[in-house]
């Protein structure tokens, strides 16, 4: 089948997924009720340091209290019924004892940070699942399904059962995967498999739903119910491997059990066995209020956040979102990584490597080149406009070209200068070709070492005779084997290749940026199975991908990174981190920044708890005065806090870099 229909060219990368539908920030509870808390705080904060009467601002930190306290209470209340001390009651309560003994505005700051801090978590949740929910937009709402008399019948793909047969026209989403019955076209499947260049289909070939079929019409016999597609176990496993992966905590909180209810004890011991002896109980509150204070685990929570903090905005300078503490936290720890190759290790568009002409032809590089380009001008294809490209990159002239058509899966053909040149598979024209067998033959060689190096072969004839073949690539990008050395020196193994693509590509690719393991022909789920074996053996993996077919893996990895330039709405959300500049040497630097942070983490625990202990002891040995046990404990915040701070500066990302070279 003959087609010259033009359509709109998708970008270089193919065709992005549709935008997952996104759920209004304003629309989730918990960030209403922390911008409201935020906004009384700020509102109540310049009257309280102007001097303005206690009548002035005392409702407004009461309706802070109120508005970012109640949730965190509510569920701590909760928690505490399942006989769990959650942090969140801990806090409130803390607050609530710092504005007991005056203290008002320490209690409310400590509010909004907390309910700020509940609201993000929601957003990133809320996020995730739009992006799940949005992935189902890839496969099209309804299909084309032929009745055995031969006429059609739109139906919602929820009602294709397997052995129906279905009609996909050029240019339509694929309805539900199945196989080729009739027909030829070439599919872009890279949301599935990774691979970026279109892929042929023709008579028996399997295709997937959610993908792009190309210039031709396919008759599709369907294969799997449409809710055991490809795209519908994408889904189920991103909600699988994010439902299943462990409880993402910051070190601190890992401890704070503990602790917390070891503060809680001392606290109403130092209340009731005083007043069981027969104390006073304002001098006996007090006590124990300051204690409260100074032994709050909130003072070592918050001296855990500075150096974090610090280096998500270092690296968010820098072109890496991390999006959360414990994102970063997570980086740290990583001793194991697996990469995918097209838009991760490649640019993830295709480019001309190679013009060979025949030997002895009448032709040149830069004349094979340019008699291909013209043909190739009006063509909608990747490799059509890498072709073009090529040429324009050289300066060559393009004569103009008559006649122009596609053929699906087989190539284009047109008058050019007056000869009729073809351009296209190997595999369909040089079987056909009729004559000519010796150039045939040696454009048969020229066709089999371009494929031996991974390379795709594009075969160019004149009047039926091979005049030269083109080899195109998904050229790797230039940062590809540092980042690949960095990553090395950073866990200590080299990384493992993942992708979709087939096994002389990969082995290319991965020669060339310096990588032994490579894992190719994977689907999504055998990518979850190369990380949960690598889990299996111990190791905490870090992912690095873009696609829709890499999110599931991004999910179940210790840490997921995804290429935020052409990086698909699924796995961006999914990922704990975002490459947003789509340089990949970001990546070792992120990890060594990340563990840079955590070392300061360490120390400034050390710090805090040197310093509360000194506090407590004061405060139980002797007399510590509640304005002296508050600038005590401000101040330890404060210190860590500085020493936190140093990750802000540019020689931190610089140094980051300098120790993964």
């Amino acid at each position: 089948m003959t087609s010259t229909l033009i359509r709109p060219a998708p970008t270089a990368a193919g065709p992005r997924p549709p935008r997952a539908r996104r759920t209004r920030v304003l629309a989730l509870p918990e960030v209403r009720w922390a911008a409201a808390a935020l906004l009384l705080f700020l509102a109540a904060l310049p009257l309280d340091l102007l001097g303005a009467p206690a009548w002035a601002w005392g409702p407004l930190y009461a309706l802070v209290y109120a508005t970012g306290g109640w949730e965190p209470g509510w569920e701590g209340l909760k928690a505490l019924r399942e006989r769990t001390l959650d942090v969140d009651l801990l806090m409130v309560v803390a607050a609530l004892g710092a504005a007991a003994i005056g203290q008002v505005l320490d209690g409310a700051l400590l509010i909004v940070i907390f309910a700020t801090s509940g609201a993000l978590e929601a957003v990133a949740t809320a996020r995730t699942a739009d992006s799940v929910r949005g992935l189902l937009d890839l496969a099209p709402a309804r299909a084309t399904r032929l009745r055995p008399d031969g006429t059609e019948e739109p139906v919602p793909v929820e009602e294709l059962a397997v052995g129906d047969l279905v009609l996909v026209r050029p240019g339509e989403r694929i309805g539900a995967d199945g196989h080729v019955l009739d027909g030829e076209s070439e599919a872009d499947q890279a949301s599935i498999t990774g691979e970026p260049l279109p892929v042929a289909k023709g008579p028996g070939d399997e295709v997937f739903a959610g993908t792009l079929n190309g210039t031709g019409a396919l008759r599709v016999r369907v294969a799997r119910d449409p809710a055991d597609s490809v795209i519908a176990r994408i889904v189920a496993m991103v909600e699988e491997a994010a439902g299943t992966k462990a409880p993402t905590q910051l070190f601190i909180e890992k401890i704070e059990q503990r602790y917390s209810l070891g503060m809680v004890a001392a606290t109403l011991a130092l209340f009731a066995v005083p007043l069981a002896f027969g104390a006073e109980l304002e001098p006996t509150l007090l006590r124990a209020m300051t204690f409260m204070i100074v032994a709050s685990p909130c003072a070592v929570v918050l001296a855990t956040m500075p150096p974090l903090l610090s280096a998500m905005a270092n690296a968010g300078r820098h072109g890496v979102l991390v999006k959360s503490a414990v994102a970063m936290e997570r980086l740290a720890q990583v001793d194991a990584a697996a990469l995918d190759k097209t838009g991760t290790l490649t640019e993830g568009a295709p480019v001309v490597a190679d013009v060979c002409p025949l030997p002895g032809g009448a032709l040149d590089e830069d004349g094979l080149l340019a008699l291909a380009a013209a043909a190739e001008r009006g063509s909608e294809h990747p490799l059509g406009r890498a072709v073009v490209e090529a040429a324009r990159g050289r300066g060559l002239d393009l004569a103009a070209a008559e006649g122009f058509a596609a053929t699906p899966g087989s190539g284009v053909s047109a008058r050019v200068d007056g000869a009729e040149i073809v351009v296209g598979s190997p595999a369909r024209r040089l079987p056909v070709l009729a004559g000519h067998r010796q150039a045939r033959a040696v454009a048969a060689a020229l066709v089999a070492g371009l494929e031996q190096r991974g390379h795709t072969a594009v075969l160019v004839t004149r009047d039926g005779e091979p005049v030269g073949v083109l080899g195109v690539t998904d050229r790797l990008r230039p940062d590809a084997a540092p980042t690949v050395a960095a990553l090395t020196a950073l866990t200590g193994t080299p990384p493992l290749l993942v992708t979709g693509d087939n096994a002389a590509v990969a082995r290319r690719v991965a020669a060339e940026a310096g990588i032994d393991d490579v894992r190719a022909g994977l689907l999504p789920e055998d990518k979850v199975a190369a990380v949960r074996e690598l889990e299996a053996a111990g190791r905490r993996v870090l992912v690095v991908g873009d696609g829709v077919n890499d999110a599931p893996a991004l999910a179940a990895a210790h840490t997921g990174v995804a290429m935020g330039r052409a990086g698909s709405d699924l796995a961006l959300e999914t990922a704990d981190a975002i490459v947003v500049r789509d340089e990949l040497a970001a990546v070792p630097t992120a990890v060594a920044l990340a563990r840079r942070a955590r070392r300061l983490v360490v120390q400034n625990l050390w710090i805090a708890g040197t310093l509360i202990a000194v506090l407590v002891v004061w405060d139980l040995a002797g007399h510590l005065p509640l304005p002296l046990g508050v600038a005590g404990h401000e101040g330890s915040t404060v210190l860590v806090g500085l020493n936190g701070l140093r990750l802000l500066r540019e020689s931190a990302w610089r140094r980051a870099a300098a120790g993964t070279r």
